[in-house]
């Protein structure tokens, strides 16, 4: 009964989510509550949910403070340079700039920490996708791709936590693991170049003005008065350039009826309309030039102790947001204003993240996950002992994803482990199978880093969903394929 409750309710929260019936906090918490009362908690679910979110109050309070500050640091103008630094080199081509976010994401996560990762690539990138009017869902998509094919190196947790149960040396899991991991960023890089093409196409045809063929990208750009000189060839700001080599002609590297410009001033014309009224309105009343330098300094110390994991991350971001606020809104009426003005964004994760306790607490208190594991144990067949490695890197895609790391790891995986060793299949091979699911597991509800992630770039989760489920999935399966074919997953 706990088995068919526990997937019965996993199936239902993901399908009320991801059709858009619920918004994910009601269903983090009605629907664990519904089930774990037919499971006979009764009124021990209180202390369930409770004893779970003891453990969630310091990620609430580091999602809440990091809202806050990199909020803050957009208002305040700290990544407009950025940005233009970021346009000139990438240019204006969608997908160019989607290939670069993953490769900033997947760079950034060598640290080994998802909200680190998620931090930096949105603060980074989501301006960029904003300036052009691309999608924050492939931001999203591709950030979630990196990051996850990333975490299984060997100072990420999960490795370590294999081999770990395990009894194993966590550099015998990883290194035959690292042609895995190679195809793996190759598969996201792949998605990445994809995902960029199907934004230019939708650009092309939502805003043919911008982004049509070159005559009308020239008229759109120099609005009739020679303004637009690196499209048009006219005499506007700068030295000003002739039209684009081979822009929008068949066959050649500027696509089909695309316009992929050398030059990107007007991409950057701090003078244009194009960001007015949005978080990147060149003219908004939170602009703190003068405060620039002193802006990026804290914003590298508090990179600097994150990442250097010397003091509580909730902490750092506490000090660093009470100083950004102080120094550039010295008037307690601005402080007030700044706090209110991420207040939405706020509200959206943390309320998020103690929703996921309830269904955490219901999944542990009810025993769910044990029983749903136990079952899944039994019911392998016999024959199917000598493919327990397989087995069990096809499994950790779902169960990874609906339980902890912690709770597979050295829950689920020491007894799939035991029972493979009647086949003679090694905990070697059955540590780097567990560790393929992972791309899978970054994207779920439960992971408080996806949560930031998808706050920061203001993202429904269920849409982020629908785009990055399939695809990590494919990534996983590659990995593990890999794998096998590379002898460091083997058959009994």
């Amino acid at each position: 009964m706990l088995v068919l409750l526990g997937f019965a309710m996993i199936a239902v929260f993901m399908v009320l989510i991801m059709t858009k019936k619920l918004t994910p906090v009601l269903a983090l918490i009605i629907v664990p509550t519904i089930f774990g009362l037919f499971a006979g908690a009764g009124l021990g679910i209180g202390p369930m949910v409770m004893d779970s979110m003891k453990s969630m109050t310091s990620t609430a309070a580091l999602l809440m403070f990091a809202i806050i500050y990199f909020g803050l640091m957009i208002d305040v103008g700290l990544f407009d340079p950025l940005v233009k630094f970021i346009l000139r080199k990438l240019g204006n081509d969608p997908a160019k700039v989607v290939l670069g976010t993953a490769i900033l994401a997947a760079a950034v996560s060598l640290d080994g920490d998802g909200s680190t990762t998620f931090i930096l690539t949105t603060a980074a990138m989501l301006p960029v996708y904003l300036r052009l009017k691309m999608s924050p869902v492939v931001l999203t998509c591709v950030a979630g791709l990196a990051n996850g094919t990333m975490n299984i190196l060997p100072w990420g947790g999960p490795t370590a936590r294999a081999a770990t149960a395990l009894k194993l040396d966590v550099n015998d899991v990883f290194v035959p693991m690292i042609p895995s991991l190679i195809v793996g960023l190759i598969v996201v890089l792949v998605f990445s170049w994809l995902l960029g093409l199907q934004e230019r196409n939708r650009l092309r045809a939502t805003a043919p003005e911008i982004w049509g063929d070159a005559a009308d990208a020239s008229e759109a750009f120099d609005g009739g008065n020679g303004r637009g000189g690196s499209v048009t060839g006219g005499s506007g700001r700068g030295s000003g350039t002739g039209p684009t080599k081979n822009a929008g002609k068949p066959g050649t590297g500027g696509g089909a009826g695309v316009v992929v410009l050398e030059r990107t001033e007007e991409l950057v014309d701090e003078h244009d309309t194009a960001m007015a009224d949005t978080a990147l309105d060149p003219n908004r009343a939170t602009l703190r030039p003068k405060l620039f330098w002193f802006n990026l300094a804290l914003t590298v110390a508090v990179m600097v102790t994150l990442v250097a994991n010397i003091i509580p991350l909730p902490f750092v971001f506490m000090v660093g947001s009470a100083i950004a606020l102080l120094v550039n809104f010295p008037k307690v009426k601005d402080q007030g204003a700044q706090l209110i003005a991420h207040a939405p964004s706020i509200v959206a994760v943390v309320s998020m993240v103690m929703a996921a306790a309830v269904l955490t607490g219901v999944l542990n208190g009810t025993g769910m996950v044990k029983a749903m594991s136990e079952w899944l144990v039994q019911i392998i067949p016999a024959d199917m002992g000598p493919f327990m490695a397989v087995i069990t890197g096809v499994l950790s895609i779902p169960m990874t994803f609906f339980m902890s790391n912690d709770a597979f790891y050295f829950g689920v995986l020491p007894v799939l482990s035991e029972t493979a060793a009647h086949y003679g299949v090694g905990a070697a091979d059955m540590a780097r199978a567990s560790i393929t699911g992972q791309p899978f597991h970054l994207q779920s509800p439960l992971v408080p880093a996806i949560l930031l992630l998808v706050s920061l770039a203001k993202v429904e989760l269920g849409d982020h969903h629908k785009k990055v489920l399939w695809r990590t999935a494919v990534i996983s399966i590659v990995m593990l394929a890999v794998g096998m074919l590379t002898g460091a997953i083997g058959i009994g």
